[in-house]
Parts: structure tokens; C-alpha cells; sequence
């Protein structure tokens, strides 16, 4: 049967394709939205289709489903077949060069015959590509070193890692499963899940389990959630020699999660040992061995007898140290911490009073103010920036001037009406390559609260990017600096940029700076927001919010503070509303 992934790729392909041959983008936009359905669905998309429910799925219309229903009956769909014979398939891997596009894909191949990312290394090291309109001595640059970086990290590669988001989806997925077989008594995800680390390779889960993996292996195929269900080849129905037995389980949205399934009263053993990372684990088992203790994901062990552990502080405290949190389980000093009873005090998703940087419809988002207000306060958040793309915002959807002036307005009397959290009038606004901001003065000063971002130029050299958003810091008017090294995990390097610098200026000016919870930034990431809350700059953990939904991602935000030894005191908004006001720098003049 085909996966949700190969439907999926045959969709996004037909909507590269389409965008190619240069198709409304209404059109190539659907295709895309109905793949990105297909392959997060948690049933078969396939078995939909031969039962014709494929419009069942959300953003999939008749016409999809038609095109999906030739491709899961034929292994293929016309439309796809006569594109393919129009243009050759190396032209979709050359879109997704940063700076090329389609429109730039197709121009290539019908001035120089660029069909490959070969072709197109070939033409810019001869220089033949200055014969392309719109290929300056900048824009080429850019190219060279774009095509560098795919050298140095292919674009396969890169997709076979998981975000994070996607991996905890599976994951309670899986364990909401776990929860209802009969005989299964624990179940925690494990690996770099429970270690909320940005990207992984798979999901990794332990369950407690008093019957034979067979028999669990068994439930959770019966109920549907999965394209495949295997016993590892070395279980015998029950349990691997080590004590540990393992599940292969293949998701229909194309998540691989590795279920190991231990005795119930090796369950905390097993949790810490496979909570990793691999050197954090080894450096426990080798403080437990001087001791003469075997710790293994079969249980703890002193010549040879076995050793009751209920919880993990159980094992942390057999080798004299308390419990570590996951997050900072990477060897990175939490050992020598513990040891020292010096382990930081992290910030928790309960500690979070407010949000400061979210979007309505106002720009792109897809909620207006007064729903994004009420979702903010049905999670209990005191305050609530609503934060707007400003003028010249590269994406489009931008707020006018004139427009923020009557949003200003708007949200006032919204906050006024609204009783249970306080509404403030902020922007999210673009940095100009000089670091100036878009709006004037007089109307910037009237906001409750700046967050400034790069949305543009992103190809600045590391001096004047540097110098851009230190010039922005030193702005008074300017509270934050939002999602500051500009990086798409996955997808977008970093821009060039000295983030120590940064950091200084953060600290000298009392800027602060975010930690973006979209889980496809997660920045500051976790090695910088370490070094500026010990520095002593101020962070902000903000959701980006484009929904009621989107501020769900906090949690993300709070596990890279975690992840970076963060404390409450080091996070702006997990103070009060007067507090925080107080930290501004207005405030402080």
C-alpha cells in the first residue's frame, strides 16, 4: 500500500510543476496545502482514496482527491506524466536553491539549458550565468555560496531529521495508544523527545509491559494508526536476552518510532538510560560501576542482585547525585553540577504570565485580535502583546502606517471591553539595512511594546548584519530584538552575524531578546540563550502566534531555555505586568 509520504511527494511535486509552467498561484498554493494534509494525516490516506473519502481530508477538494485516486490505482496521474515531459526533474531540485525559484528555474533552463544543480554549479564557476538577466555579481555570490552549503549539507539529508513539534505529535499519539493496551503499565517517550532537542532522526518510546511485546505489537496494530508493526528480528515474543524487547513501528504520516518495551520494575532504570544522550549515560554508568553497580535499560544490578529503583531519583541518587532534569542531560556540565548541588533552577511553561509578539489578520494571521485575546486568556496569560507586521515587511500582509494608527485605537478599546488580561499594542517591526525602523518616531512611541526583526536583505555580510541590529538595540524606542540569528532549523542558515556582539549590546543597551517558540526557529537557540542569560541580558520567550492554536507552542521556547540552563529570572514575561513594564527602557530614562 502506498504511504502518506509518496502521496504526499506526488502533490508537492505536481505543485512544483505547476508553479513551473507557471500556474496561478492559487492553484500551486492548493496543491501544496492538500500535500502538507496528506502527509501529516494519521490514517491511510491510500484506503481513503479507494473508498473515495480522500475529501475527508482537510484543504483536499474533489479535484485532488480525483488526481490522488489516479495515483494510488495507476501509480500515476496525467497531469504529473506531461509536466515531467516538459521539463526535466532536475529543475525542481534547483528551486529550492536559495535566491533561484521557479520563475528564475525556468529562465535558466531556457536561456542556458540549466536543468540540474550540476548545470547550474557548471555555469556559475564559467561565469556563463552573468548572461542571465536579473544574475548581478551580488546575486551570484549569494548563489556560490548557497550551492557551497548544499554541498556541505544536502537538502536530503536534512529532511530526513524530524522537528521537534512532529516528533512529540507522533509520540502522545503512540502513547494515548499505549495507555489503552491491556497489560502495558508506564509509557514515557524517551531519546531525544523527552529531551526536547530542536530536530531528531526518530521517535523513541518505553513502555512498562507485564505481557509479550507480540501481544502489544499486536493491539497497536489493530487499530490502524500504523503503516507497519514489526517485532525486532532478535525478540522471541517476549523479551531480548538484555531484558529489553523492541517494537518497529512506522506511522502513516512516515514517522519512524522505535517502541522498547522493558518489565514493569525495570521502568525507571530503563527511562533514565534511554533518556540519553549517549554521553550523559555513559558517564552515569561509569560513576555507578565505581561503585560497583551495573546500570542497564534491564534494571540496576550489585553482584548480581537486583536493585529496587521506583523512580529516576531512585538511580540519579545511587550514584549520589539528584535527580537531573531532561532537558540537560547532554554532558554539557550537569553532572559536575548535580554533584555540586548546583543544578539551575529552569523555567517552566507555568511560570510564563504573557505573550509579547503574536500576529492577527490585521497582517498574517489567521485570527483577529479579540479570538487571539481570548485564547490568551483562556491559558491563564495576564497580558498579551498583539504585534503586527510593520510597513515594509518582506512577505507581504504588512500593516500601513496609517493603518497602526487605527489599530492603536482598536486595540485600546478591545482591552477596555475585555476584563481578565490586558491588551497591549505593539508591532513587530522591520529593520531597514541600516538597522532604522519603518515607522516614524512619533507613531513608534505611542506602542506599548517594539519587538524589531530581520525580515529583510538577509545576505548582508557578518560586519553590517552585526551592526544593523546592534543599531536597532541601541534604539530606545526598541524593546526586543525578535528571532534574532533569522534561522528556519532545517531549512534557513542563520544569517551572517556576531551573536556575542549581540548579546553585549544586548546587555549595555537593556534590549532583550527572544527566544522564538516556532519550532522551526527555536531561536535564540539553546547554546546562545545560555550565553546571554549568564552574560545577564534579558530574555523574552515568545509563541509568534499566527492562531488561537499557535500559542500552544510555548512549550518549545521554554524547553530551548530549559535546554540552555535558563532560570524564570533570566525570562521577561514570566514577571508580573507592572515588572515588566518596569524592564523597559523607557522605563529606565
Amino acid at each position: 500500500m502506498l504511504r502518506n509520504a509518496d502521496i504526499a511527494e506526488m502533490l508537492e511535486r505536481l505543485a512544483a510543476l505547476y508553479e513551473l509552467d507557471g500556474a496561478e498561484p492559487y492553484r500551486v498554493n492548493a496543491y501544496r496545502q492538500a500535500a502538507e494534509s496528506v502527509r501529516h494525516a494519521t490514517v491511510s490516506v491510500a484506503e481513503l482514496a479507494r473508498s473515495g473519502r480522500a475529501t475527508e481530508l482537510p484543504r483536499v477538494g474533489p479535484t485532488i482527491a480525483g488526481k490522488i485516486r489516479d495515483f494510488v490505482e495507476s501509480g500515476t496521474v496525467p497531469a504529473l506524466e506531461r509536466l515531467l515531459a516538459k521539463y526535466p526533474p532536475g529543475l525542481l531540485e534547483l528551486m529550492e536553491v536559495p535566491g533561484i525559484g521557479a520563475k528564475r528555474a525556468r529562465l535558466l533552463w531556457e536561456t542556458l539549458g540549466v536543468g540540474s544543480l550540476e548545470d547550474l554549479e557548471r555555469v556559475v564557476e564559467t561565469g556563463r550565468i552573468a548572461e542571465v538577466a536579473g544574475f548581478g555579481g551580488r546575486t551570484v555570490e549569494r548563489l556560490r555560496r548557497a550551492l557551497e552549503r548544499l554541498r556541505q549539507r544536502p537538502l536530503a539529508e536534512r529532511s530526513r531529521l524530524l522537528l521537534i513539534s512532529d516528533a512529540c505529535g507522533a509520540a502522545e499519539r503512540v502513547l494515548a495508544l499505549l495507555a489503552e493496551c491491556d497489560g502495558v503499565v508506564a509509557a514515557e517517550a524517551v531519546g531525544g523527545v523527552r529531551r526536547a532537542v530542536e530536530a531528531t532522526a526518530d521517535v523513541d518510546l518505553l513502555a512498562a509491559a507485564a505481557v509479550s511485546a507480540r501481544e502489544v505489537g499486536e493491539r497497536l496494530a489493530g487499530s490502524g494508526a500504523f503503516q507497519s508493526v514489526a517485532l525486532s528480528e532478535d525478540g522471541d515474543g517476549g523479551r531480548e536476552a538484555a531484558g529489553v524487547a523492541r517494537l518497529a513501528l512506522q506511522t502513516h504520516d512516515g514517522i519512524a518510532v522505535d517502541l522498547r518495551l522493558c518489565a514493569p520494575d525495570a521502568f525507571a532504570v530503563s527511562l533514565q538510560q534511554l533518556t540519553g544522550s549517549q554521553r550523559h549515560s555513559a558517564r552515569i554508568c561509569e560513576l555507578a560501576s565505581e561503585q560497583g553497580i551495573e546500570l542497564a535499560p534491564a534494571g540496576a544490578r550489585r553482584a548480581g542482585a537486583a536493585l529496587r529503583c521506583a523512580t529516576e531519583a531512585d538511580v540519579y541518587a545511587l550514584v549520589g547525585m539528584p535527580w537531573i532534569p531532561p532537558e540537560l542531560r547532554e554532558d554539557r556540565g550537569e553532572i559536575e553540577a548535580a554533584q555540586a548541588g548546583s543544578l539551575p533552577d529552569l523555567v517552566t511553561v507555568e511560570q510564563i504570565r504573557g505573550d509579547l509578539h503574536c500576529h492577527t489578520t490585521a497582517s498574517d494571521g489567521r485570527a483577529d485580535a479579540r479570538t487571539m485575546a481570548l485564547a490568551a486568556r483562556e491559558r491563564g496569560y495576564e497580558y498579551l502583546a498583539i504585534t503586527d507586521h510593520s510597513a515594509s515587511h518582506g512577505f507581504g500582509n504588512a500593516v500601513s502606517a496609517g493603518e497602526l494608527e487605527q489599530q492603536i485605537e482598536r486595540v485600546a478599546a478591545l482591552d477596555a471591553e475585555l476584563e481578565g488580561i490586558t491588551l497591549l499594542c505593539g508591532s513587530e517591526i522591520s529593520l531597514r539595512p541600516d538597522g532604522s525602523l519603518d515607522y516614524p518616531d512619533e507613531l513608534v512611541e505611542r506602542l506599548d511594546w517594539v519587538i524589531a526583526s530581520v525580515h529583510t536583505s538577509f545576505a548582508l555580510p557578518e560586519r553590517e548584519m552585526t551592526a544593523r541590529i546592534v543599531a536597532a538595540m541601541e534604539n530606545p524606542l526598541v524593546d526586543a530584538i525578535g528571532h534574532p540569528t533569522g534561522r528556519l532549523i532545517g531549512r534557513r542558515d542563520p544569517y551572517a552575524v556576531d551573536v556575542e556582539a549581540l548579546i553585549e549590546a544586548a546587555v549595555k543597551t537593556g534590549t532583550m531578546l527572544e527566544i522564538n517558540a516556532n519550532p522551526d526557529r527555536r531561536d535564540l537557540s539553546e547554546v546562545w540563550a545560555r550565553l546571554a542569560a549568564e552574560a545577564g541580558a534579558m530574555l523574552v520567550i515568545n509563541s509568534d502566534a499566527h492562531s488561537p492554536e499557535g500559542f500552544d507552542v510555548i512549550r518549545y521556547g521554554v524547553a530551548t531555555a530549559r535546554r540552555g540552563w535558563v532560570g524564570a529570572r533570566s525570562v521577561a514575561n514570566t514577571r508580573p505586568l507592572a515588572e515588566l513594564r518596569r524592564l523597559r527602557k523607557r522605563a529606565r530614562v
